[in-house]
């Protein structure tokens, strides 16, 4: 069959923060110049937010120039952070830490990112923006100079042998003048473009974090409206970044959250567990204790900063959001500068297809972005995040010298490494000895993966790929013990073995899969490339 087409101005993959705020920011310059601008959205999600995990604590920065007005308007915005702590967790107690400058949340709000990208999303369609949840863009089309011309959609229908079924329907394809990619962290069509046109040559590569969190129903005794806690330390060693989140919401609401930085190096980490044991801590736990958990999930941010981000530019199309890599990861924040990327990209998209320009290069975005405060406000906390390669107190102390008596003008840049090279080998490692769930305060993977709404159609290609499938087992686990069994947080990667237990193989239970991208970002070999399923696939977040 072949493929149905339609043509926009501009089309954007992928319905987060960044590509509704270009969608709305089009429109807007587009009504104020009494310009026609035809502006689709498409978002692999079943619908708007059913893959948008935050922490979330949101800088209204972009917001109030995107929509001033928000509040009358009925944004989800409603619990104002009232107070702030920073905990240093041991085994056994913690320590008040002074609240390093970024993280000040006075005037920010505790949100559910979720729900305020259904909330622009309804902006969006009310200026015009057609929006099309449940359809994955699985390809991106190029006209015959190379330039990108749009993305088509996945087939549907598709047996798990590659062959079509009887409810067989070919892709749509989406032909535009202009294409922005959203796709969030470590986007599958965005990892085609990096190799296509090079757009990561002479930038450092892009480092990541996990970040896995729970919404939890509290007793009342225990919530404090407007909240906020972070820590660091315990149970992660001096050596491994991460640290914690505790919000305070509405309606006796905690998001918790964990993240663990992806250039860990002992192949034993399990991020899940380390999340499940954290919870377990003594000035942790009673929080908890009473409460029900209502919610489960896990992505992968890009915490590399201003020195990792690639060339945001090609020809037809360009970046924006963190499928770039604009997070403040000092601040612990990426929403207010995804919106203003997609902001950015809006003006200069739109002063390109005003003028009748069309499939070419439009090198306006990143001089506009280097001008704005977004830029601004990444190059002064570029150092603080390599920082912790040193390990946690060099890290705490070359960031307080940095801050505060350099203020973000140092003059030098720290660098990256590749997360995936940083693995050692199991044997060079100490195992883990991770507690039994109790099913109170910390779970396994497969009870927190059913209340994530994950749910895949069976009968499809699976789409955690493997460029060989020899290497899990004559690589992975000969050297490294299988970290993918450890790494990912939903239970998709398992080693089975025969009765006797011999030949071990590699199963992967691809329905499990919350797309939260780590395989693809931490396997040692690089060997696992995440595409998109059938459009609809992989979580339904409520309120995360």
């Amino acid at each position: 069959m072949e493929r149905e087409s339609m043509e926009y101005d501009v089309v954007i993959v992928g319905a987060g923060p960044s590509g509704l705020s270009a969608a709305i920011h089009l429109k807007q310059e587009a009504a104020k110049k009494d310009q026609e601008v035809s502006v689709c959205v498409i978002e692999k999600g079943s619908e708007v937010g059913a893959h948008i995990l935050s922490g979330a604590v949101v800088e209204t920065r972009a917001l109030n120039e995107l929509i001033p007005d928000w509040k009358e308007r009925g944004a989800p915005l409603n619990t104002s952070a009232q107070e702030d702590r920073f905990l240093l967790l041991t085994r056994e107690t913690s320590y008040k830490l002074p609240t390093p400058p970024q993280m000040h949340n006075h005037g920010n709000y505790i949100i559910s990112l979720g729900n305020l990208c259904r909330w622009l999303a309804t902006q969006a369609e009310e200026l015009g923006v057609e929006i099309y949840p449940g359809f994955a863009a699985a390809e991106v089309l190029y006209n015959d100079d190379g330039a990108v011309v749009g993305v088509a959609t996945g087939d549907m229908g598709v047996g798990r042998d590659g062959e079509p079924t009887e409810q067989f329907a070919p892709g749509m394809e989406l032909r535009a003048r202009y294409t922005l990619f959203a796709e969030g962290c470590r986007g599958s069509l965005t990892k085609t473009l990096f190799d296509r046109f090079k757009l990561r040559e002479g930038v450092d590569p892009q480092t990541y974090g996990i970040g896995i969190k729970e919404l939890w129903e509290v007793d009342p005794a225990q919530h404090q409206l407007g909240k906020i806690v972070h820590t660091v330390g315990w149970p992660l060693d001096a050596s491994t970044y991460g640290g914690s989140f505790l919000y305070h919401l509405e309606n006796n609401q905690v998001s918790v959250g964990f993240v663990v930085g992806l250039g860990y190096e002992n192949p034993h980490l399990s991020p899940f567990e380390e999340f499940q044991r954290f919870k377990t801590h003594p000035d942790i736990r009673p929080t908890f204790e009473g409460g029900r958990r209502i919610a489960y999930g896990a992505r992968a941010i890009s915490a590399g900063g201003i020195q990792s981000i690639p060339k945001l530019t090609f020809p037809g199309g360009l970046l924006i959001g963190d499928t770039a890599g604009f997070l403040n990861a000092p601040k612990i924040k990426g929403t207010h500068t995804a919106m203003k990327s997609g902001m950015v990209a809006a003006d200069a998209v739109f002063a390109a297809v005003t003028a009748g320009r069309s499939a070419d290069e439009i090198t306006a975005y990143p001089e506009q972005l280097r001008q704005s405060w977004l830029w601004e406000e990444l190059h002064a906390v570029r150092n603080i995040k390599p920082s912790f390669r040193w390990g946690l107190w060099a890290a705490i102390a070359y960031s307080a010298v940095d801050t505060y008596l350099f203020r973000g003008k140092a003059p030098w840049t720290l660098h990256h490494h590749p997360d995936h090279a940083k693995l050692k080998k199991a044997s060079e490692c100490p195992k883990i000895e991770y507690p039994k769930p109790d099913g109170k305060i910390s779970f396994d993977r497969l009870s927190s993966v059913f209340i994530s709404n994950t749910n895949h159609e069976e009968d499809q290609p699976c789409h955690l790929t493997l460029k060989d499938p020899t290497v899990p087992i004559r690589v992975n686990l000969a050297l490294y013990d299988a970290p993918e069994q450890r790494y990912c947080p939903a239970g998709v990667y398992e080693i089975v073995r025969d009765n006797d237990g011999n030949n071990p193989r590699l199963q992967i239970n691809a329905q499990n899969c919350v797309h939260c991208k780590t395989c693809d970002i931490k396997d040692p070999t690089q060997n696992i490339n995440w595409v998109t399923p059938q459009g609809g696939g992989g979580p339904n977040y409520p309120n995360m």
